[in-house]
């Protein structure tokens, strides 16, 4: 167990991260999140003014659905990711990360509170039942859970027991996570534990999971430094929010992330511009069996500084030493080598596409 975010998590169960990591792959894991921020955004102005905080498309997400979300400052700069999903009636329902949820309740209040009724939900646990097993474990204990494909979700009885499910897959894997009332955490944890399938599963196995699957995690790859272009998360912005648009702007640091967008564009066809875009987060692997951790010095091959690793260890499922990091734009094409200096001694890696281990989630 370890401390983060104000609570006690577990790192590890008896079984070890390694294996923990192959039954979430081979079976279904069951993960605590509930150190995760939820609050709901209610009232006929609440996807509206939700929209003016990120470059996301809020407005026209059908009910029953779910999107990822950026929370960005004037700079540009990632506050946090979260999840939001579209209850229907004027009600938005919103997951945020652990280490941010005072600062982004606090945040939303400020910049939209007047425009809509923010409701945080600190009596409300969260469980992630995940892996290619969770939908047939869930459907024994609620008939028809299946029915919900990825991004989707909705409430639902699990054992008699109240929840609200979407289906997202947060480890890379296809899975559920399941919010429901504190009072009935232990004993949903308890029902599903006890299914032949399921076996808890640590923040340990979770940073594996979700680096092979190429996601990023707050605070390690993606923070207020960094942009949704230099994340490398241009998919998460709509086309509507983009220059030329229907809603095009808008959001904070817009001028800055729409030149961006156009200068990564501009890359795509070969001729990055380097002034307006100077660093990408890439997908690396060692080329050696050596793990490269985060923080470590990413070089050229003249002993320039290039970037930096953010996350890195060896994929338990790839099988290979695999990170994430920002390199300069010059250096973020795949296939590129650098190198990473691993107490004094250069690694060669080669810059990768991600996911490294293919995601699995059930689009129906």
């Amino acid at each position: 167990m370890v401390p983060f975010a104000g609570y006690s998590m577990p790192v590890q169960y008896p079984a070890g991260l390694m294996a923990e990591h192959k039954h979430t792959r081979d079976a279904a894991g069951l993960f605590d999140i509930s150190h995760m921020g939820q609050l709901r955004l209610v009232g006929p102005d609440a996807a509206a003014a939700f929209e003016t905080l990120m470059p996301v498309d809020v407005i026209d997400l059908p009910a029953g659905k779910q999107r990822y979300g950026l929370l960005l400052n004037d700079e540009g700069g990632i506050l946090d990711d979260l999840m939001f999903f579209n209850e229907g009636h004027g009600s938005l329902f919103v997951i945020v990360n652990g280490a941010c949820k005072v600062d982004d309740i606090a945040h939303i209040q400020q910049k939209i509170g007047a425009r809509c009724e923010v409701q945080p939900l600190p009596d409300h646990a969260l469980l992630a039942l995940q892996g290619p097993q969770a939908a047939a474990t869930l459907a024994r204990l609620s008939p028809g859970i299946e029915r919900f494909v990825f991004m989707t979700g909705g409430a639902v009885q699990i054992g008699g027991i109240a929840a609200f499910v979407t289906r997202s897959g947060y480890t890379g894997e296809d899975g559920f996570e399941i919010s429901v009332a504190g009072k009935d955490a232990d004993a949903l944890a308890r029902l599903l534990l006890a299914q032949p399938e399921v076996k808890p599963i640590g923040l340990g196995a979770r940073n594996s999971l979700r680096l092979e699957a190429g996601l990023c995690l707050y605070g390690n790859d993606i923070d207020t430094t960094t942009t949704p272009v230099e994340a490398s998360l241009n998919w998460a912005m709509q086309k509507v929010r983009r220059t030329g648009g229907a809603r095009e702007g808008g959001f904070p640091g817009a001028a800055k992330i729409l030149a961006q967008l156009t200068a990564a564009a501009v890359g795509a066809a070969g001729h990055t511009d380097h002034d307006t875009l100077k660093r990408k987060r890439v997908g690396l692997v060692a080329l050696e069996r050596i793990p490269v951790r985060d923080g470590t010095v990413l070089q050229s091959f003249e002993g320039q500084d290039i970037g930096i690793v953010t996350s890195g260890l060896l994929g338990p499922s790839a099988d290979r030493c695999v990170a994430m990091g920002y390199v300069a734009t010059a250096f973020s094409e795949p296939g590129t080598r650098v190198q990473a200096i691993v107490r004094g001694k250069p690694v060669p890696m080669e810059v990768s596409t991600m996911p490294f281990v293919p995601t699995r989630y059930y689009r129906g």
